[in-house]
């Protein structure tokens, strides 16, 4: 496994210089009193796709740790892995420690801390909404000092970011337990990783594996959770095996359904399979404002699970899902013929599968498989 994410880091930086686009922006801050720059990372076809619109990654310590989370988007996004994203980089310009100071008495942002803490609030993020096409669904990200930082926004009544991602987090006092009773209540759908590494700092470590294990016991629906220790990683290098790590686990529900997926939660399910393929694609919509075709793969995957239970109510509902969704290929037309075959309506099935024969071929649907089934009807029955 750490191979693999050692693999996805080396290929990172190709795809950012060749294709994807990259801002050098400049941020006048009234909070501040001061300019910040910005790196700003577009997703592949921006300017071509000018009515889509993208989440935010921020992230903090732009100087070093915005390229490995911009190469890591770029590369997941190619692969469907996760949405296309605007990932931003700020740079704290040798004033890091200033812009995460929090107070002694009670441990929250204090003095250039506070300021910077509303400058991203009320200047930063309205900023690129008002620049760049966004959704509302957005992540920041932060490491050591600066990761702890941004869970002060998970603090907020109603925070402004949707995930967290914290590597090697160095977390201040009551962070942990403000995290913990935040995470039990809120009623938001909130991410929220967090990674150490069996070299790192050791307080580090084990304040990330104290709170790991307060945090898997929370079982709540919104709350989507998970923890890494790393073998034989340093402060610095878990960064390249957690953050691909982090974007895996946050956006699973996005990815094409897999076989693992298939066997460990589509074919126990005791509900509808239909329904769970609908609200997936309605949790893509509503998160993230896409209004994304089911894959094909999608769709056959919950067919092999509905022909396997002798769904056929089912499995016509399917079938007009995909000629809705795909009007101009076979794949509609076939789950409503099989259905209707199944369901003792043969005649129906025949003109469906004839039907089908004028569409496009997708994946094993084939014209011969289409003229096959009708000619085994006919012998069936004697139409």
């Amino acid at each position: 496994m750490k191979k693999y994410y050692a693999s996805i880091l080396a290929l990172l930086f190709f795809s950012i210089s060749g294709y994807s686009q990259t801002i050098y922006e400049t941020i006048n801050s009234r909070i501040l009193n001061a300019e910040r720059e910005l790196k700003v990372q577009l997703p592949r076809n921006y300017t071509k796709n000018s009515e889509k619109n993208y989440p935010i990654i921020l992230v903090m310590d732009g100087d070093y740790l915005f390229e490995p989370v911009a190469g890591n988007v770029d590369y997941f996004s190619y692969w469907e892995e996760m949405p296309e994203a605007i990932v931003v980089g700020i740079n704290h310009n040798g004033k890091r420690e200033d812009d995460t100071t929090y107070g002694y008495n009670n441990f929250l942002p204090a003095d250039q801390g506070a300021d910077f803490f509303e400058f991203i609030a009320t200047e930063l993020m309205p900023f690129l909404s008002e620049n760049y096409r966004t959704v509302k669904f957005s992540i920041i990200v932060g490491h050591d000092i600066t990761a702890n930082f941004i869970n002060y926004y998970l603090l907020k009544e109603n925070p402004i970011f949707n995930g967290y991602i914290n590597l090697s987090p160095d977390y201040a006092n009551q962070m942990a337990d403000r995290i913990h009773n935040r995470l039990s209540s809120i009623n938001k759908k909130i991410w929220f990783y967090q990674a150490t590494g069996t070299n790192d700092i050791k307080s580090i470590q084990e304040g990330v594996i104290s709170l790991d294990n307060r945090l898997k016991e929370i079982n709540r629906n919104n709350i989507f959770y998970s923890s890494d220790n790393f073998a034989d990683q340093s402060h610095y290098s878990l960064v390249g095996n957690a953050i691909p790590k982090a974007f895996e686990d946050f956006f699973s529900f996005f990815r094409p359904i897999s076989k693992k997926e298939y066997d460990e939660v589509i074919l126990p399910l005791e509900t509808s399979a239909y329904d769970y393929l609908v609200e997936k694609y309605d949790v893509i919509e509503n998160l993230f404002g896409l209004g994304k075709t089911i894959r094909v793969n999608d769709f056959l995957a919950i067919a092999a699970a509905l022909e396997k239970k002798k769904n056929w109510e089912e499995l016509e509902k399917l079938g007009k899902l995909a000629r809705k969704e795909y009007p101009n290929t076979m794949l509609g037309n076939y789950y409503l013929a099989r259905a209707y075959e199944e369901s003792g309506e043969p005649k129906k099935a025949m003109k469906t599968y004839q039907n089908a024969f004028i569409l496009e071929e997708v994946a094993f649907l084939t014209k011969d498989l289409m003229l096959e089934k009708t000619e085994k009807i006919k012998a069936d029955f004697g139409y």
